[in-house]
C-alpha cells in the first residue's frame, strides 16, 4: 500500500472562521437595534436606510447567510479534508467560494437598506445577487464533489452525506424560488403570483431552515461532537435512518406556514401530515448526538466546548418538537402571526446554530493555531451568559405570543371583540419586548467575550496554513457490491450515486406539491371582479415592498370569526392572481391590511405615515416622513407593466401607452382629497409659497411617493363586494 503525503488547506478554514465572527457580531447588533426599535420606534426617524422595514431583512440575511453560512463553510472545509484524507479539490474554487460569498454579503448589506428587495422572506436579494449566489454555490458543490472523487478514504462518513444533501437541495430551492423577471438592474417581479408564489416561497422558506440551518449543522454535529468528546457516534444504523427519512420528509413540510390561508386544503393537509412525521427523524438525530456523549459526561461538566454542543443539540430537539406541534391546525390557529413564532425561530437560531457554531469555534481555533484556548473561564462565562440570554429572549416572546392570541380572539357576551383596537394588544406586550432586548444584549455580551478569547488564542499560537498529513492511497473502487456488502455500505463509497439518490429524495415532495398548484387551474379559482392594479397602484405596491411593510403587516385574513370581525371578509385565492410577488406576511406587529382599502381617508394615511402616533396613540410604528417629501420616480412604469404582461397580467397596449396619463389623473384626485383637510391645505400652500420666494425646487403633492402608496392602500381588498350577509357577490366564491 502506497502511503502518500499531502497538505490540508487550513487557510480557507481560517478565512471562513474570521468571516463568521465578523459578520456574526454585525448581524446580531442589527438584530439588537431592531429589538430596541420596538421600544423606541422613532430612534432612527428621518433616516430611510435605517428604518425597521429595511433593516429587518438585513438582520435575517446577515445572521443566516453571513454568520451561519460562513460557519458552515468553515466546518465543511475543515472536516471534509480530514474525512476524505485529501486536500480540497481546488484551492482556486475554495477562494472563489470565500471571496464570492463575502461579495454577496456586502451586496446585501448595501442593497437591502437602500430598499432593493423582492420582499420574499430569506430570499429578499434582487436578481443579479441571486445569480451570484447560484454561481458561488455551484463552485462550492463542484469543490465538494471533486474532493470526494479524489479522496483517499473509501467510505463516505455520515457528515459527508449531510453536506451533499445540503448542496443539492439548496441549489434546487434557490433556483426555483428565485425565478423572476428583471425590470431593471435592481428590480424584478416573481414569475409566480399570489397563492402559487406563496407555496413556492414557503417550500423554499421552510426548507432554507431545513437545508441551510439544519442539515449542514447535523453534518457538523456528526463530526465535531465525536471529536470533541473523543467518542464514536452512538449508532451508525440510526444515522442512516436519520439521514434518509429527514431529507425525504422535510421537503414536504413547507405548506404548514400557510395553514388557514388561501392555499388549497389538500396542500395544507400534506404539509401538516409530513410535519408531524418530522419529529421522528429529527429526534433520532438529537438522540444520536446526545448519546454519543455517553460515558463522557464528566468531561461535559468541565469542557465549555461540549457544554455549548450539548445545549445546541438540546435546542435542536426543542425546536424540532415545537415545529411539528405548531403545524397542528388548532395550535397554528393560535400561534401564527404572533410572537410565539419569533420565540420558536430564535430557540433554533440562538441555541442550535449559535451554540453549535460557538462550540465548533472553541474546538477549532486551538487546533488550527497549535495552542491552547486562552481562557476556559471566559469560555464558561460565555456559555452561561449566552444561555441566560436565550432564556430571557425566548420566554418573554412565548408569553407575548400567548397574550396576543388570547387578546385577538377574545369576545364580549354580546359578540363584539373585547379588544377591538389592535394597539391594546401592543401595549400589553411592551414589557416582554424589554426583556427580549435584555436577553439579546446578554447573548451579544457573550459573543464579544468569545471574540476576545479567540483573538488572544490566535496571538498565542502559530500559523500553520498548510498542515502536513499522510494517508494510504485509495485503490480502484469496485463499481459492484462485494460479497456481504450491504446496499448502503456500497452507496457510501459512490458519491455520484449518493448525490443522485439524495436529489430524487428531495424532489419528490416538491414536485407533488408545487406542480399541481401551478398547472391545475381549478386550484386557484378566478374572480371576474378582480382587476389588475392601476399604474399608480402598481407603483405604490413597489414602494410598500421597498419599505418592508410586509415585515409587520399581513395581507391574509384567515376564516376565523375573530379575524373577520376585526379585519373584514376572509381572503379568497382569486384575489391574489395579479400579485407578483405575494405579500401575505408572517408576523402581525401591526394589523392586517388586506381590507384596509376605503377604511380610512387619504389624509389619515398621509398623517399616519408622517407621524404614526398622531393617528394611532401608542403605536410603535416608525415614521416614514421621506415618503411625504420625496418626488416619485415613475419613469419605469411602462417597463413594469410590460413585465407584468409577460407574467400574464392582462394590461392592454392602450393601458401601457396611457400609463403616465392614468397615473396623473389618479394622483390629482388623491391630491384633491388631501386638500379637503384645511390644516393640510394651509401647511401645503405655505410650503409652496416659501419654496417659490426662496427659489427652491418644490414637488407637487401629486408627484410625491406618498400619493402612490395611498393609491395602493386604498385599493386593497376592494375588488370583491360583500353582501350584508357576509357572502361575496362573486359566484366563483
Amino acid at each position: 500500500m502506497e502511503v502518500q503525503q499531502f497538505y490540508y488547506d487550513n487557510k480557507i478554514v481560517k478565512k471562513f472562521l474570521y468571516a463568521t465572527l465578523f459578520w456574526g457580531i454585525i448581524g446580531m447588533l442589527v438584530g439588537l437595534l431592531l429589538a430596541f426599535m420596538f421600544l423606541f420606534p422613532n430612534v432612527t426617524d428621518g433616516i430611510s436606510w435605517l428604518s425597521f422595514g429595511r433593516l429587518r431583512p438585513l438582520h435575517t440575511n446577515a445572521v443566516i447567510f453571513a454568520f451561519v453560512g460562513n460557519a458552515i463553510f468553515a466546518g465543511v472545509y475543515y472536516s471534509t479534508q480530514r474525512l476524505l484524507k485529501a486536500r480540497m479539490f481546488s484551492d482556486a474554487l475554495s477562494n472563489f467560494n470565500f471571496w464570492g460569498w463575502q461579495a454577496i454579503i456586502v451586496a446585501a448589506a448595501i442593497t437591502l437598506p437602500l430598499g432593493y428587495t423582492t420582499s420574499k422572506e430569506y430570499a429578499e436579494l434582487e436578481w443579479p445577487i441571486d445569480l451570484a449566489i447560484a454561481l458561488v454555490w455551484v463552485a462550492f458543490g463542484w469543490n465538494l464533489i471533486g474532493t470526494m472523487i479524489k479522496r483517499r478514504q473509501r467510505h463516505l462518513y455520515v457528515a459527508i452525506w449531510f453536506y451533499l444533501a445540503t448542496f443539492v437541495t439548496v441549489a434546487v430551492l434557490h433556483i426555483f424560488n428565485s425565478l423572476e423577471l428583471p425590470v431593471s438592474a435592481l428590480k424584478s417581479y416573481s414569475v409566480y403570483a399570489g397563492v402559487q408564489d406563496a407555496l413556492v416561497q414557503w417550500w423554499y422558506g421552510h426548507n432554507a431552515v431545513a437545508f441551510f440551518l439544519t442539515t449542514p449543522f447535523l453534518g457538523l454535529m456528526y463530526y465535531f461532537v465525536p471529536k470533541a468528546a473523543n467518542r464514536p457516534v452512538y449508532s451508525y444504523k440510526l444515522s442512516i435512518v436519520h439521514f434518509w427519512s429527514l431529507i425525504f420528509i422535510y421537503i414536504w413540510a413547507g405548506p404548514h406556514h400557510l395553514l388557514y390561508s388561501s392555499l388549497p386544503d389538500w396542500a395544507q393537509n400534506l404539509g401538516v401530515a409530513f410535519s408531524i412525521m418530522l419529529i421522528a427523524p429529527s429526534w433520532g438525530g438529537m438522540i444520536n448526538g446526545l448519546l454519543t456523549l455517553r460515558g463522557a459526561w464528566d468531561k461535559v461538566r468541565t469542557d465549555p466546548t461540549l457544554k455549548f454542543m450539548v445545549v445546541a443539540i438540546t435546542g435542536y430537539g426543542m425546536a424540532t418538537f415545537e415545529g411539528p406541534m405548531l403545524s397542528l391546525k388548532n395550535v397554528n390557529a393560535i400561534a401564527h402571526f404572533s410572537d410565539w413564532i419569533i420565540a420558536h425561530v430564535h430557540v433554533g437560531a440562538l441555541a442550535w446554530n449559535g451554540f453549535l457554531t460557538f462550540g465548533m469555534v472553541y474546538w477549532l481555533v486551538p487546533k488550527m493555531f497549535k495552542t491552547r484556548l486562552f481562557s476556559k473561564g471566559l469560555a464558561n462565562f460565555h456559555f452561561w451568559i449566552g444561555t441566560l440570554g436565550i432564556i430571557l429572549y425566548a420566554l418573554p416572546m412565548y408569553v407575548a405570543g400567548f397574550t396576543q392570541a388570547l387578546m385577538w380572539k377574545d369576545f364580549n357576551p354580546d359578540g363584539t371583540l373585547v379588544y377591538g383596537n389592535f394597539l391594546e394588544t401592543v401595549a400589553q406586550i411592551i414589557p416582554m419586548y424589554w426583556m427580549r432586548a435584555i436577553g439579546g444584549s446578554l447573548y451579544i455580551v457573550g459573543f464579544i467575550v468569545m471574540l476576545y478569547n479567540v483573538v488572544q488564542t490566535v496571538r498565542s499560537g502559530s500559523k500553520v496554513e498548510d498542515e502536513l498529513a499522510e494517508a494510504t492511497a485509495l485503490t480502484r473502487v469496485s463499481k459492484k457490491r462485494t460479497a456481504g456488502e450491504t446496499f448502503h455500505t456500497w452507496l457510501e463509497r459512490k458519491p455520484i450515486q449518493l448525490t443522485i439518490l439524495a436529489t430524487i429524495a428531495i424532489l419528490i415532495g416538491g414536485v407533488i406539491q408545487i406542480v399541481p398548484t401551478i398547472l391545475v387551474k381549478s386550484n386557484i379559482p378566478t374572480i371576474t371582479s378582480v382587476k389588475p392594479y392601476t399604474p399608480l397602484e402598481l407603483e405604490g405596491r413597489d414602494l410598500y415592498i421597498r419599505e418592508g411593510c410586509v415585515g409587520c403587516h399581513s395581507q391574509m385574513i384567515r376564516p376565523f370569526r375573530s379575524e373577520v370581525e376585526r379585519y373584514g371578509e376572509y381572503s379568497k385565492a382569486g384575489e391574489y392572481v395579479y400579485d407578483h410577488p405575494f405579500l401575505w406576511g408572517s408576523k402581525r406587529t401591526g394589523p392586517d391590511l388586506f381590507r384596509v382599502g376605503g377604511k380610512y381617508s387619504d389624509n389619515w394615511h398621509l398623517n399616519h405615515m408622517y407621524d404614526p402616533q398622531s393617528t394611532s396613540s401608542g403605536s410603535i410604528m416608525p415614521a416614514y416622513q421621506w415618503l411625504v417629501r420625496n418626488e416619485h420616480d415613475r419613469g419605469n412604469i411602462e417597463a413594469k407593466m410590460n413585465a407584468m404582461v409577460s407574467l400574464g397580467v392582462p394590461y392592454t397596449e392602450t393601458d401601457i401607452d396611457n400609463a403616465k396619463e392614468t397615473m396623473d389623473k389618479q394622483a390629482i384626485q388623491i391630491e384633491k382629497n388631501l386638500y379637503t383637510n384645511p390644516d393640510f391645505a394651509k401647511s401645503y400652500e405655505q410650503d409652496k409659497k416659501y419654496a417659490q420666494e426662496n427659489g427652491e425646487p418644490f414637488v407637487e403633492m401629486r408627484d410625491r411617493e406618498i400619493v402612490a402608496l395611498i393609491a395602493y392602500l386604498q385599493r386593497l381588498g376592494t375588488d370583491i363586494k360583500i353582501k350584508e350577509t357576509g357572502e361575496t357577490l362573486s359566484k366563483n366564491n
